[in-house]
């Protein structure tokens, strides 16, 4: 066979074409010029709204299996919640129901005593209702705004309620809206009252403490307080109505180096959850004014004795 008809171009597997690092400049260099045409000219612009457009449903149909778990255990695990708030609910209903039957009984009985001890008739409490409509702006307090102004007649001063117990006081009255001061706010003080023992104190916001809370302060080391202990409004500083739920004794810190023991309470109103509360009347308006001083008569100023004068001085 003449050489001249031989194939003399190496096999395929021999094919070795241009070397890597030739390969990869190449690209390098391209991927380059496509990233500076990119940022400056947008050329990859139209093909990145074609590539999105063709790949979204794909995206769409693919994300199905994935949204419909979490369909399924999002609707269990919301039947599972509303059953126990509903177990919650009815719970609550009827231990209202029995109390609201005791408190008509007592009621009766208080009028019945008032009368025969000639008492003034309690103070009674208006009430309005309203819903917070957002947080307050300054995260270094808590404060909550409510639909409520000038136009419902609010006040500032008055107290705020909701289910479960106080939230707050009206702390500045706009025409339609108000600002309503949290009780675990530094700047609120609350004079309560312990049911179980009848001592009065004073709580104040303590802010610093995990979801807010209140803190008895200058309360004796060896004073009668236990976790558990229920705080209400004790009605003596003329804002809030007596016997209103504040708040429970969560944890008392008696330490050897201090005189006053650290009192740590959980507010009773959702402080950070309530969406319709009940702002009251401030009950100070009904109360009646102290009497002025009597002047002292003729007789009495003629009776009383001169002072003596002090020592050393002219006679």
């Amino acid at each position: 066979m003449p050489l001249g008809t031989l194939d003399r171009t190496p096999p395929p597997f021999f094919k070795q074409g241009p070397s890597a690092l030739s390969k990869l400049m190449v690209c390098s260099a391209l991927a380059l010029f496509l990233m500076v045409a990119d940022a400056r000219f947008k050329i990859t612009q139209p093909i990145r709204y074609v590539v999105g457009l063709v790949i979204t449903p794909v995206q769409w149909l693919a994300y199905q299996p994935v949204q419909g778990v979490r369909l399924v255990t999002g609707y269990f695990e919301s039947l599972g919640e509303a059953q126990r708030s509903e177990e919650q609910a009815r719970k609550k209903l009827t231990l209202q129901s029995q109390r609201s039957n005791q408190v008509e009984q007592l009621a009766l009985e208080n009028a019945r005593l008032r009368k025969l001890l000639d008492l003034r008739p309690r103070l009674t409490t208006e009430s309005v209702p309203a819903e917070v409509l957002y947080d307050a702006a300054d995260p270094y307090t808590r404060k909550v705004i409510i639909d409520k102004g000038l136009a419902q007649a609010i006040e500032a001063g008055s107290p705020v309620i909701d289910e479960s117990g106080v939230i707050g006081q009206v702390t500045r009255v706009h025409p339609l809206i108000s600002e309503v001061t949290l009780v675990t706010d530094r700047e609120q003080a609350i004079p309560v009252l312990n049911t179980r023992t009848g001592a009065r104190s004073v709580a104040y916001g303590d802010p610093a403490a995990h979801g807010g809370a209140l803190e008895l302060r200058f309360m004796a080391a060896n004073a009668d307080v236990k976790p558990g202990d229920v705080l209400t409004t004790s009605g003596v500083d003329g804002v809030y109505p007596p016997g209103l739920p504040v708040a429970v004794v969560e944890r008392v810190e008696r330490r050897a180096d201090s005189a006053f023991a650290r009192i740590v309470c959980k507010p009773q109103g959702l402080v950070d959850g309530a969406r319709h509360v009940m702002v009251l009347k401030p009950v100070s308006p009904q109360i009646p004014p102290r009497p002025p001083a009597e002047e002292p008569t003729a007789a009495q100023k003629k009776g009383r004795k001169a002072a003596p004068p002090p020592p050393g001085a002219p006679q």
